[in-house]
C-alpha cells in the first residue's frame, strides 16, 4: 500500500479498517504450532467483539489497559480492541516479577489488567492474588484495592475462571451489550495524536519510565518499517520476538496491518517452531535478535528445513555480528535483511538499512539512514553543537515519531526531549559523508543482553535492600552469546560473610531473570576520580579481565 504523503493522520482502527477493506479474506494471523489461522475479516470482527465488550465493561476512553502476556493470540486482538476504543494499551515484560508489576501498577494509575496463567517459573495468577488480596473477596465488578486505588477490572485471557476476575469469553459475550451506535460514537471521538501504547523503559537514575506513543506514532511508524522491507500482502512475517516489546507490537503487527502483510506469531520463541513455521508458511521475511538468528542457524536440526522463501526480516535489539549478518544472507536466503536502530521513545524507529541496500559492508557495520519523515543528527553532548559526517557524538531524532513524553514524569520528559524537539538517544554514534549512522558506544551505562535493557540503577538499588550488602554497582560484561551480562561488584558490610549464590539467590524470583548478576565480585572500594564520582569504565575493565570468557 504505497502513499504519496510521509504520514497519514489514521487511528491504529481506522489502519485496520483500511486493510480489511482491501483483502479482507488474506491471512492476517497465523499460529502453525496450534492450527489457528483468521483472515483480516475475522481478525477484525474479533477486535470489535472484544472492544464492545470492553465497553460494556465500562472501560472508557483514556483508560489503561494492561496485558500481561506471551504472545498469545488474543494479543494482538487486545492491542487494536483497545485502539478502537480509545484505551490505552499498557504492555508489561513477560519476565517481570512481583516488584516490578507492584511499581508498574502503581505508577501507571492501571485500571485495566489481562493476565495469562504464567510464564516460565512465573504464576501470575498467584502474584496478583498475593499483591491484591481483594480480588479473592469482592465482587469482580466491584473491585476496590487499597493498594492499587485505580484499578477496576482483573481479565484472564482465556477461558478458565479465576476468582474475582473476568474471563476472555465472558468479556466477548458482553459485546451485545453495546450498541453500534455506541460503539460508532466512541471511535468518532478518536483523535491519531491520541496516546495508544504505553510502554515502561528504566532508566540510568531512578525508576522505569512509562513511554506514551499515540496512533500518530507506532502507526506511521510501522508503515515506513514495512516499507523499508518492500512489505505487500502476498508477504508473511514470521514473528517470534515478544509483542511487549516495540520490535513485536509495531515493527511486527503494525507493520504488517499496514501493508496487509500475514502475520506468523510465534506464542513464545523456539527455534524449532521458528524453522517450522518458515517452511509450513513459506515465509517472506523473519524477525529477531542476533542471538536468535544464532540459535536457529547452530540448532541440530537446520538442515532439515526449507529457507527459500525468506527474502527479508529484521535483525535488531542489540548489534549484529558480520557473520551472522553473513550466515543469514548465505543459509537463509535472507539477502534483503534490514536492520533497524531506535527506542521505545521514538516509536521505535529512527534509522534503517532497506531491503535493497546493495553493500553488504553497510548492513554489518551501520543502522542505516534516517526514516521519512525523520531527521537523524549527531550532537556533541557537552556543546549541544552539531557535528558533521565522521565526527562521534549523541545520537538524536526529531520528527513525528517522538513519544508524547513520560507518563506522570515531565522533568524526566524535558530531560529527553529537548526545547528544539530533539529525542536524546543516549546513544554516541556518528554519520559518514553518505547519510548511513553508526552506533559506537554509550552516553547511558545501559546494559543490553539479547535485546533486553538493563538499567543498572534498578538492579542497584533492588539489591541495596539486601542485608549484608554496603554498596553496589552493576556494568555490562561482554558476552560472546549476549552481546552483554549483567555483573555487580559489591562492597560487603563488615563481617557480612557473603557469596557470589547469595546474590543471585536474592534476586531470584523478585526481579526479571536476564537482570540478575550473572556475574558477582566483592571488593573492598571502587575506582573514584578525584571529585569522588565512581568510574564505571574502569570496572568494566576490571570485568573483562575477570571473566575472559563472558
Amino acid at each position: 500500500m504505497k502513499r504519496e504523503s510521509i504520514t497519514e493522520d489514521l487511528t491504529l482502527g481506522q489502519l485496520l479498517d483500511r486493510t480489511v477493506d482491501a483483502n479482507p479474506e488474506g491471512d492476517a494471523i497465523v499460529y502453525v504450532d496450534r492450527g489457528y489461522r483468521q483472515t483480516w475479516k475475522e481478525f477484525s470482527d474479533t477486535v470489535d467483539r472484544v472492544a464492545k465488550g470492553l465497553m460494556a465493561l465500562g472501560v472508557k476512553k483514556g483508560e489503561k489497559v494492561a496485558v500481561w502476556a506471551t504472545n498469545v493470540p488474543h494479543w494482538a486482538t487486545l492491542q487494536f480492541a483497545t485502539a478502537r476504543i480509545g484505551a490505552v494499551l499498557l504492555t508489561i515484560n513477560i519476565n517481570y516479577k512481583s516488584a516490578e508489576i507492584d511499581y508498574i501498577l502503581k505508577q501507571s494509575d492501571c485500571e485495566n489488567i489481562f493476565i495469562i496463567d504464567g510464564f516460565r517459573d512465573s504464576d501470575y495468577v498467584s502474584i496478583l492474588y498475593e499483591l491484591i488480596p481483594e480480588l479473592r473477596e469482592q465482587p469482580r465488578d466491584r473491585l476496590s484495592s487499597e493498594t492499587y486505588p485505580h484499578l477496576k477490572r482483573v481479565v484472564f485471557m482465556g477461558p478458565e475462571k479465576h476468582r474475582g476476575m473476568y474471563s476472555m469469553p465472558e468479556v466477548m459475550a458482553m459485546a451485545s451489550q453495546t450498541t453500534d451506535a455506541d460503539y460508532q460514537d466512541r471511535q468518532a471521538s478518536l483523535d491519531c495524536h491520541d496516546v495508544v501504547n504505553m510502554q515502561y523503559t528504566s532508566g540510568t537514575t531512578g525508576f522505569p519510565k512509562g513511554v506514551q506513543l499515540t496512533h500518530h506514532n507506532i502507526g506511521n511508524n510501522g508503515y515506513w518499517i514495512g516499507y523499508n522491507q518492500n512489505f505487500g500482502p502476498d508477504d508473511r512475517v514470521c514473528i517470534p520476538v515478544p509483542l511487549f516489546h516495540c520490535f513485536g507490537c509495531v515493527l511486527g503487527v503494525l507493520a504488517c496491518v499496514n501493508h496487509g502483510a500475514a502475520m506468523v506469531i510465534l506464542e513464545k520463541y523456539d527455534p524449532l517452531t521458528v524453522m517450522m513455521s518458515i517452511e509450513k508458511e513459506g515465509c517472506t521475511a523473519l524477525y529477531g535478535v542476533p542471538t536468535m538468528f544464532i540459535a536457529v542457524m547452530d540448532h541440530p536440526m537446520f538442515e532439515k528445513f526449507d529457507f527459500s522463501s525468506l527474502r527479508t526480516g529484521i535483525m535488531a535489539g542489540s548489534p549484529c555480528p558480520v557473520k551472522t549478518m553473513e550466515d543469514c544472507v548465505e543459509k537463509m536466503n535472507m539477502s534483503e535483511v534490514t536492520i533497524v536502530y531506535g527506542l521505545t521513545e521514538s516509536s521505535p524507529g529512527m534509522t534503517q538499512i532497506r531491503y535493497d541496500e546493495p553493500s553488504l559492508v553497510r548492513k554489518c557495520t551501520t543502522v542505516g539512514k534516517a526514516m521519512p519523515g525523520v531527521e537523524v543528527a549527531v550532537f556533541n553532548p557537552e556543546t549541544g553543537e552539531q557535528l558533521g559526517p565522521g565526527e562521534a557524538g549523541e545520537l538524536c531524532c526529531r520528527g513525528y515519531n517522538v513519544m508524547k513524553g513520560y507518563y506522570k514524569m515531565p522533568e524526566a520528559t524535558e530531560n529527553t526531549i529537548d526545547k528544539d524537539g530533539w529525542l536524546h538517544s543516549g546513544d554516541i554514534g556518528m554519520m559518514d559523508e553518505d547519510g548511513y549512522f553508526s552506533v559506537t558506544g554509550r552516553l547511558k551505562d545501559m546494559i543490553i543482553r539479547g535485546g533486553e535493557n538493563i538499567y543498572p540503577k534498578e538492579v542497584e538499588d533492588f539489591l541495596y535492600r539486601m542485608e549484608g550488602v554496603q554498596d553496589v554497582q552493576v556494568i555490562g560484561v561482554p558476552s560472546q552469546k549476549y552481546g552483554e551480562q549483567p555483573g555487580a561488584f559489591i562492597i560487603p558490610r563488615q563481617g557480612a560473610d557473603l557469596k557470589p549464590e547469595d546474590i543471585t539467590g536474592f534476586c531470584r524470583g523478585k526481579i526479571a531473570f536476564y537482570k540478575i548478576p550473572k556475574y558477582v565480585a566483592f571488593v573492598e572500594e571502587y575506582p573514584m576520580t578525584a571529585s569522588g564520582k565512581i568510574q564505571k569504565y574502569r570496572l568494566r575493565e576490571m570485568a573483562a579481565e575477570l571473566w575472559p570468557d563472558a
